[in-house]
């Protein structure tokens, strides 16, 4: 595991499927955010999958876990219900936290170029700061190096 100076997290404040979530709310205590592209697609899917079976253990450890994309509530909700994910997830419709953690990027997918949100993830301490940050994620094994790293902290 790399050492990464640690940074203050940028505040928030944006709607989840388990009611408002505020950076100011979780003050006090650690929290996983975990940015993906798009809800109820393969990777998405098998990255909340991961992230909802290890999600007791996170909770052992206070630390709380969070599932951030563009996607709208309605379409967050639908998700979870259709694979019983347990993880809340909140609603960057506007793209304000993902930009400003720099996760919205040019991507490049069948010879075409967009913007969309790279798989990214982030773990914050009870004071607001980022202790950990994971670019690029490649999903398998993914969750389980968070929750290493949330015990390390």
């Amino acid at each position: 595991m790399s050492e990464q100076t640690p940074f203050e997290a940028p505040a928030f404040t944006l709607p989840a499927t388990n009611g408002e979530v505020s950076s100011d709310a979780l003050k006090g205590a650690a929290y996983v955010l975990f940015f993906y592209p798009r809800d109820d697609t393969s990777g998405c899917t098998k990255e909340n999958e991961a992230f909802t079976a290890l999600l007791p253990e996170f909770e052992a450890l206070g630390v709380k876990v969070f599932g951030i994309s563009k996607d709208s509530i309605a379409s967050h909700e639908k998700f979870m219900k259709k694979k019983d994910l347990t993880v809340p997830l909140i609603s960057d419709e506007d793209g304000d936290l993902s930009e400003r953690l720099g996760v919205f990027k040019e991507k490049k997918m069948y010879g075409k170029t967009f913007m969309g949100i790279e798989r990214s993830t982030f773990l914050i301490d009870g004071a607001g700061q980022v202790m950990r940050e994971w670019r690029k994620v490649k999903v398998p094994g993914h969750a389980e190096e968070v929750l290493e790293a949330a015990r390390a902290m």
